[in-house]
């Protein structure tokens, strides 16, 4: 029988698994299992598979040439980003720690990118990003500290040319985003962030439900 228009679906199929499936749909390569293993060794979240395949989706809908990437790490989300950006396209990564950038050059080197593809700035990312040029961006990826979230906002928009994107992972928090009990400051900054995000006249926004949740809006 058609389902009248208007009406809700059953579920019955689990959706744990359906997620877990959607997750597990775009296959990572070596040089992202090596990466994905050193993160773990430095006791690091890397993004999900999903995650990766999303980021490399929305890079190249994006045709992104410039992008911006705040939180290296060992290099997982840099990889997804470069596969999805065009040949000629750099990727500008700021991470405080040095020795996870080095980890990121070699993972890159090993999934073929040449060393011109990104540039590596260590440093802190509120004392970097403002020294990035004026809508000279086709797309921002924020995963650093989440209590800056609301100031990579800030300087997101600047550095965004119109119809560019802006990402956040973790914005679930492990569930705690949605969780009624008392919520450390970092769950709060999100909180904060999402609302921003939602109401922002400058903004078309979409939460994702990939990995621990991907807040992506595009600036007008």
């Amino acid at each position: 029988m058609r389902q009248l228009w208007g009406q809700e679906r059953v579920i019955t199929g689990n959706r744990q698994t359906s997620w877990a499936f959607a997750d597990a749909f775009v296959a990572e390569d070596d040089a992202l299992r090596w990466a994905r293993d050193r993160s773990r060794e430095a006791g690091l979240r890397s993004v999900s598979p999903g995650t990766g395949a999303a980021l490399r989706l929305l890079a190249a809908t994006a045709d992104a040439k410039a992008v911006a990437e705040i939180g290296t790490g060992t290099g997982v989300s840099g990889i997804h980003l470069l596969h999805g950006m065009r040949p000629d396209g750099v990727l500008t990564t700021v991470d405080p720690e040095p020795d996870r950038q080095a980890f990121a050059r070699q993972a890159f080197r090993a999934a073929g990118f040449a060393g011109n593809r990104a540039r590596f700035i260590p440093g802190r990312a509120l004392d970097v990003l403002p020294r990035l040029a004026d809508g000279g961006y086709d797309l921002v990826f924020c995963d650093g500290d989440p209590t800056e979230s609301l100031d990579y906002l800030a300087e997101s928009l600047r550095l965004l040319r119109p119809g560019g994107l802006v990402c956040f992972e973790g914005v679930f928090a492990d569930g705690r985003t949605v969780d009624s009990a008392a919520q450390p400051v970092e769950v709060l900054r999100v909180r904060e962030l999402l609302r921003c995000v939602r109401e922002s006249p400058a903004l078309e926004s979409a939460l994702l439900p990939v990995g621990d949740g991907l807040l992506c809006a595009v600036r007008r």
